[in-house]
C-alpha cells in the first residue's frame, strides 16, 4: 500500500488494489481513507463506516471488493473520532465536515467519474445530513446501507426529517429485521420522499445484514444481494 504521507494520483494507481490516502478535514484534522479503482470504473461510491467499526471492518471490505468486481470504484474513510481511537462518535457538524472532505477528495482522485455518497448506519445518516444542508459537489445520488431511523427500542421517524432537503436520488438498503428501522415507520418515510427514493428490503437481515440459519441463506449471499441492488440502482439513475 502507498504510504499515508505519499501523494496518490488517479492515473498512476495500480488497478484493483486499495491505496491509502490522507484527507484533510478543516485545518487541524486529517483522516485516513482507502481508494480502490477497478479497470474502467463507471462510478465511485464514497462511503462511511458505522458508529462502532471503522473503514477496515469486514463489511466495509466486502462492499469495496464486491463493487470493484462490478466496475465501481470506492473511497471509504474514517470519521475523526475513529481515527483517534475514540468510541464516542463525532458531533454531527464534525462528521458532516468529514463527509464533505471525503467527497471532495474522491472528485480529485477520480476526475470525470459520477459520485455516489453514503455509508453504513451512522455513516449513512451523516452523509444525508451533509447533503441536506448543502449539496455535496458532483454527487449524483446517496446510498444508505442500514439507515438508522431510530435507536433500538425507541421507534421514531424524527431522524428522517432532514431527508426532505435531499434533492437527489436515494437508495435505502434495509434488513427486514433491522431494530434501528422499524418497517412500519421506514416505509412511509421512503414513500413520502416520492420518486427520488427507493427501498430495497433484504429479507430476514438485521441491522448488520446478518441472517439466521433458518433463512436458508448466509451472509455472503446477502452481501451479493446488497451489491447487486446498489449496482442496479446506479444503472436506474443513469450511471452505466
Amino acid at each position: 500500500m502507498r504510504s499515508l504521507h505519499q501523494p496518490a494520483t488517479f492515473q498512476a494507481m495500480t488497478e484493483d488494489l486499495p491505496h491509502q490516502l490522507t484527507i484533510a478535514v478543516g485545518s487541524a484534522t486529517t483522516v485516513s481513507a482507502l481508494l480502490i479503482r477497478p479497470p474502467r470504473p463507471r462510478a465511485c461510491f464514497v462511503f462511511a463506516h458505522g458508529a462502532g467499526a471503522g473503514m477496515t471492518h469486514a463489511f466495509m471490505n466486502d462492499v469495496a471488493g464486491g463493487l470493484a468486481a462490478r466496475a465501481i470504484a470506492t473511497l471509504r474513510y474514517q470519521f475523526p473520532y475513529m481515527e483517534k481511537g475514540s468510541k464516542r462518535p463525532d458531533p454531527p457538524a464534525v462528521a458532516q465536515a468529514a463527509v464533505r472532505a471525503a467527497v471532495a477528495e474522491a472528485a480529485r482522485q477520480c476526475p470525470g467519474l459520477p459520485l455516489i455518497a453514503g455509508g453504513k448506519s451512522f455513516g449513512a445518516r451523516m452523509t444525508s445530513q451533509a447533503q441536506a444542508k448543502a449539496p455535496l459537489a458532483g454527487t449524483r445520488g446517496l446510498a444508505f446501507l442500514g439507515f438508522p431511523l431510530h435507536p433500538a427500542g425507541q421507534p421514531s421517524s424524527a431522524r428522517a426529517d432532514h431527508l426532505a432537503g435531499v434533492k437527489i436520488p436515494m437508495l435505502f438498503v434495509q434488513g427486514t429485521r433491522d431494530k434501528l428501522a422499524e418497517l412500519d415507520l421506514l416505509n412511509p418515510v421512503v414513500a413520502g420522499l416520492g420518486a427520488l427514493a427507493k427501498l430495497h428490503l433484504v429479507q430476514d437481515a438485521d441491522h448488520s445484514f446478518h441472517v439466521p440459519a433458518r433463512s436458508g441463506r448466509n451472509d455472503r449471499a446477502v452481501m451479493e444481494e446488497i451489491l447487486d441492488a446498489l449496482a442496479a440502482w446506479m444503472a436506474e439513475i443513469g450511471i452505466s
